[in-house]
């Protein structure tokens, strides 16, 4: 009997009955930080970006507060809050503010607020342009059950649960789109980068068009994105105490 134990354990086909490993974020390995980073088009400085994490209690638990200002010169400029529960990273609610300047985009304002109730997302997206045209759409979508909000693609790669050659993704809710779609992450190898905040260890991790530079050891952030191009990057400038935000 021990040797058909052993060979059980051995047997392709039962590995193929274990259950995938699914994308996860470890919200509460998050540091609660205010985080700068500059932008860089074509290796020139192009414009910044501050993101920020908090936690607060509530009468349930704990929630992850992201807030983030950005300018990309001279073309946008970009506001967003993000909340979600500590333990679970589920959606709660979500606010993004988007003001565009280029010549060639008749969209001037884009604005999204959603809420999460009961695993339904409700809330409306505007959308205003230099002809004048307003468009207010409504959204109610019911989410699947594990599905986190996309936006985590960045604000969230730093406490994945992904290894080394590891391929994982988890359903994600895309905010300005109203749609459904799988948030992957292909982990490359360990690397040691330079950016202007310092040197640091960290995991490459790509996502479609995009690749960052995440450490995995306390505390863990983002320290460097770039597009596979490498014509637009960002990277980590400064670290600072956080900035309280309005409840």
């Amino acid at each position: 009997m021990r040797c058909l134990y052993f060979l059980l354990l051995a047997s392709p086909t039962l590995a193929q009955t274990r259950a995938p490993k699914t994308l996860r974020f470890d919200l509460t390995a998050l540091p609660t930080t205010r985080d700068s980073f500059v932008f860089l088009l074509d290796r020139k400085e192009a414009g910044f970006a501050v993101w920020q994490y908090e936690t607060r209690s509530t009468g349930t638990g704990e929630t992850v507060v992201f807030t983030q200002h950005s300018e990309l010169q001279p073309l946008e400029q970009e506001e967003q809050r993000m909340v979600m529960d500590r333990a679970t990273a589920r959606p709660l609610s979500f606010y993004y503010h988007l003001e565009l300047f280029s010549p060639a985009s008749d969209t001037l304002l884009v604005e999204v607020e959603l809420n999460v109730k009961n695993g339904t997302v409700d809330g409306h997206r505007l959308v205003n342009t230099k002809s004048g045209r307003a468009e207010e759409v409504a959204v109610h979508r019911a989410l699947p059950p594990e599905a986190v909000w996309s936006a985590l693609e960045f604000y969230g790669a730093a406490v994945t649960n992904a290894e080394p050659g590891e391929s994982l993704a988890v359903p994600a809710y895309r905010e300005t789109r109203d749609s459904i779609t799988m948030l992957r992450f292909v982990a490359g190898e360990p690397a040691t980068i330079q950016v202007r905040a310092g040197r640091f260890q960290v995991l490459p991790l790509r996502s479609g068009d995009l690749r960052l530079y995440v450490t995995r050891v306390p505390p863990r952030r983002v320290v460097k994105g770039e597009t596979s191009d490498g014509r637009f990057s960002f990277e980590l400038a400064g670290i600072a105490a956080v900035v309280p935000t309005q409840p």
